[in-house]
């Protein structure tokens, strides 16, 4: 079951989501290996495919670069949930087919190592160790079929089909 890795702090950029100086490929794998090593030195050995990240307002400020989604989804985060996201750091995760979920109440209803249970449709987070329902407004149907047609790109080639 997917765990939480909680960061309870606001303005999270895209700097310390991807160092710049990694910039230099476009390898989601490469990438992963440096996944919040400025923040959070251990993250990428911590980290478990299909697990989230959870933290508080403006998610994903700063430079916009596709990047920072990237890197985030090359080391198996199923989604961010976060009380805010930077405009475009919200758009490049749906166009590159990554769940992102506003709640103002996870960040104090999850706990480092929670195990989550997300229901994307419904806008449901169940967080199983502490046994409490969070909930989300869903995103809009365009944008989670974008996001499971695997980003703007594909959707958009099987759409004109």
């Amino acid at each position: 079951m997917p765990k939480a890795h909680v960061y309870k702090r606001d303005h999270i950029n895209t700097d310390e989501i991807i160092p710049a100086r990694y910039l230099n490929t476009d390898n989601e794998a490469e990438l992963a290996k440096h996944c919040l090593e400025d923040l959070d030195a251990d993250f990428v050995n911590k980290v478990k495919p299909g697990d989230c990240i959870v933290a508080g307002e403006d998610f994903g400020c700063g430079s916009s670069r596709e990047h920072a989604v990237w890197a985030i989804r090359g080391a198996g985060i199923l989604a961010v949930i976060a009380k805010s996201f930077a405009r475009i750091f919200y758009r490049n995760a749906i166009n590159n087919g990554f769940y992102v979920i506003e709640s103002a109440d996870a960040l104090e209803k999850i706990d480092n190592g929670d195990e989550l249970e997300i229901d994307y449709k419904t806008g449901l987070i169940k967080n199983r160790t502490a046994d409490i329902d969070i909930k989300f407004e869903p995103l809009p149907e365009f944008a989670r079929e974008i996001i499971e047609d695997g980003g703007l790109l594909n959707h958009i080639t099987k759409t004109i089909k």
